[in-house]
């Protein structure tokens, strides 16, 4: 794909995996000379829920979430031409500060990457079908809903 083009295709990335996350690679997967604009969000894991002390998360995906991934990525993709996208995000047990999801969003311009790239997370967060387990410092845990 040439990122220089901006007719070029729209998703550069979209992936579940279990191994640690990297902001440069998506920023790689982005970036290109049309590009004046590239946003990067981290989904990290925190401390707290509520206040409740969170000491690690168990993320599972259901066997379609890499295709629901990529679906979303796609259609945000194709509501936003000229935009370029990418994201990640990390199932298996993780640690406070590990890196669970990043989204990457270049454009022409920052408004439009700013824009386009909180739809995407927020279409992430909404329709693939990840959960988490919150395992808690008093021994308590409980699963949240990620998405589907």
């Amino acid at each position: 794909m040439n990122a220089s083009d901006p007719a070029a295709e729209p998703v550069r990335f979209a992936e579940i995996r279990t191994n640690p996350l990297s902001a440069d690679e998506m920023i790689a997967a982005v970036s290109g000379p049309a590009y004046g604009g590239v946003v990067v969000f981290l989904g990290n894991v925190r401390d707290h829920d509520e206040g409740r002390d969170v000491s690690t998360l168990d993320y599972s995906a259901h066997p379609s979430a890499a295709a629901e991934l990529t679906r979303v990525v796609s259609e945000v993709g194709a509501a936003a031409p000229g935009v370029a996208l990418a994201a990640v995000h990390r199932v298996g047990e993780l640690a406070v500060g590990d890196i669970a999801v990043i989204v990457a969003a270049a454009a022409g311009h920052r408004d439009e990457a700013f824009e386009v790239g909180r739809l995407l997370i927020d279409r992430i967060k909404a329709e693939v079908p990840l959960w988490k387990r919150q395992q808690f410092s008093d021994g308590d845990h409980e699963w949240v809903g990620a998405g589907g």
